[in-house]
């Protein structure tokens, strides 16, 4: 049997609350049950969560059907990577002792099938993000999430919960404008990596907006989309890339 390698992002666990996060849950749980005969390797590209910490003794609570089925799919031998994203950023090291993941912090560079990838979240990259480059900076620094993890759990995870789900609002089912294709700050960003390097391919999350963008010179850029609106992703079966849709999101 085939066995491609899938990519998708932004499914924002925990957003807008409690039961919306269950009924996306079990989608994309559904969608990694149909995956999984042909699956190979898993791209989770950034935001899985719309917020998680990881204290010493303490995760977020919920997303356990999620947590389950990933920790099933590595233990069948499928080979998992997490890319931190502008709302999960302080993944450590929870899932990479529980299930083998492979954290990514920025952008890992793969080749497969004779391509070339070039992976990323997505986030502070471009001329589109430079007011959260600055916070990025912040919440990235060590000192910074060290004092963060001296609060208690209770308060520290109420504090950023409201403050994630107001940085976005994700809870709103509006699509993103797509700025076009001179103007996408992702397909800017992959125009400049292309300047001094050649990749086929470039894939990041983010934007919320599934798109493909000719960057000319054989070069693609593919963007997974969500999980509000979409339910998009994109899979690679060892010769081409495509874009595909699971299920029409009614939430």
């Amino acid at each position: 049997m085939t066995k491609n390698i899938y990519f998708a992002s932004d499914f924002h666990l925990g957003s807008p609350n409690h039961e919306q996060s269950r009924i996306r849950e079990d989608r994309v749980v559904r969608w990694l049950n149909e995956i999984e005969p042909t699956c190979s390797e898993l791209f989770l590209m950034g935001d899985i969560f719309d917020f998680w910490f990881e204290y010493k003794t303490v995760i977020p609570k919920g997303f356990i059907r999620l947590q389950g089925k990933l920790a099933a799919m590595s233990d069948a031998g499928i080979k998992l990577y997490f890319f931190k994203g502008n709302h999960d950023m302080w993944v450590e090291d929870y899932f990479v002792k529980e299930m083998g993941m492979q954290i990514v912090s920025d952008e890992l560079v793969i080749h497969r099938g004779g391509k070339s990838f070039y992976l990323h979240h997505g986030d502070g990259l471009g001329p589109g993000d430079g007011n959260y480059r600055i916070l990025r900076k912040i919440f990235r620094n060590p000192v910074c999430r060290w004092l963060f993890s001296m609060l208690p759990p209770r308060i520290g995870l109420g504090i950023a919960t409201g403050w994630s789900v107001k940085s976005r609002n994700v809870n709103i089912k509006v699509e993103e404008p797509f700025l076009g294709e001179k103007e996408e700050w992702l397909a800017i960003h992959s125009k400049e990596v292309l300047a001094k390097q050649h990749y086929d391919y470039f894939i990041y999350g983010h934007r919320h907006l599934p798109m493909i963008i000719d960057l000319g010179d054989h070069s693609f850029y593919y963007n997974t989309g969500d999980w509000f609106n979409y339910n998009s992703y994109v899979v690679f079966d060892g010769e081409e890339l495509s874009l595909k849709y699971f299920e029409k999101s009614d939430s």
